[in-house]
């Protein structure tokens, strides 16, 4: 994670450092802020494909869906197979296996096709390419396994504690829900953010020489922002962020937060398209203005 604080004008800008135990962030974010609203964002699917929502949702949205699944540890066990998924347990697959496609997927969770699997926020748009549906969970481009994660570790619990994290949008405008000593969570995703920063996309983000490329345009970017990276910070960067495979995480947390920061600032909009479906059940990307092809 990137902690980013005001300090008078400026904001200061943190070295990426370890999430830590999940079910304390919270806690801890909130002892940070010192009574200040908390907004963060992660980055993982906040919300369910609507055609799921529409055939087996039984609440008003998907904040009281999501409360409802600490009744319900099955729903984020992965399925092994096709035969134990199904709407209650619709994680899938566990591991590679013959008969292992989407569309197969979508069947065994009552949807009509492979692209019900999908909620609008992760259709390609003009600017970015598509990310994977919310229950798919394997191969590199997967967000199911963040999202079983965060559900079950971070935002289940918290929903259910005296001082629920606000859900965005489900909740109203992002900037709204930042109230004293209030935390707002929002959907952040990586590929999304560094187009919004103005980033030109190149290399490959695994590689440290490709993301030490990055790093003039990062600067420039948190520039405009009025962020000012501290000494850690501006050597992770500078370097890309280690030679390690934790360097993408790094770069990807760095880009979230200075996304959540611009919208903060108002040079991103705080709100989610006027879709009743949105609003209610899918979700959106934070600051994402394209839409979906």
């Amino acid at each position: 994670m990137t902690i980013i604080r005001p300090d008078g004008p400026v904001w200061r800008v943190a070295a990426p450092e370890p999430v830590g135990p999940p079910e304390t962030l919270l806690a801890r974010l909130r002892h940070l802020a010192g009574g200040a609203p908390v907004a963060l964002g992660i980055d993982c699917p906040i919300g369910l494909p609507r055609h799921y929502a529409a055939r087996h949702a039984t609440t008003a949205n998907f904040p009281a869906f999501l409360a409802t699944l600490a009744e319900q540890p099955d729903f984020l066990a992965v399925a092994a197979t096709l035969a134990e998924t199904s709407p209650a347990r619709p994680f899938y697959p566990a591991r590679g296996i013959a008969g292992m496609t989407r569309l197969a997927h979508a069947q065994a969770l009552g949807l009509p096709d492979a692209a019900a699997l999908c909620r609008a926020c992760d259709r390609a748009t003009a600017e970015r390419p598509a990310g994977a549906p919310l229950f798919w969970t394997l191969g590199a481009n997967q967000s199911g396994k963040a999202a079983i994660s965060a559900w079950r570790d971070l935002l289940i619990p918290a929903l259910h504690t005296a001082a629920p994290p606000r859900l965005w949008p489900f909740e109203g405008p992002f900037r709204a829900l930042l109230g004293a000593g209030s935390v707002a969570v929002a959907e952040t995703y990586p590929a999304e953010a560094l187009r919004q920063l103005g980033l030109r996309v190149a290399g490959s983000k695994r590689r440290q020489p490709d993301r030490a490329a990055y790093a003039p345009a990062i600067l420039r970017a948190m520039a405009r922002l009025g962020a000012h990276p501290q000494p850690p910070a501006r050597a992770a960067i500078a370097t890309g962020f280690g030679p390690t495979a934790a360097g993408e995480d790094q770069l990807d947390c760095l880009l979230g937060a200075l996304c959540v920061l611009s919208v903060v600032l108002g040079h991103r909009p705080d709100t989610a398209p006027d879709d009743p479906a949105i609003q209610h059940w899918e979700g959106w990307v934070l600051g994402q203005t394209a839409p979906p092809r």
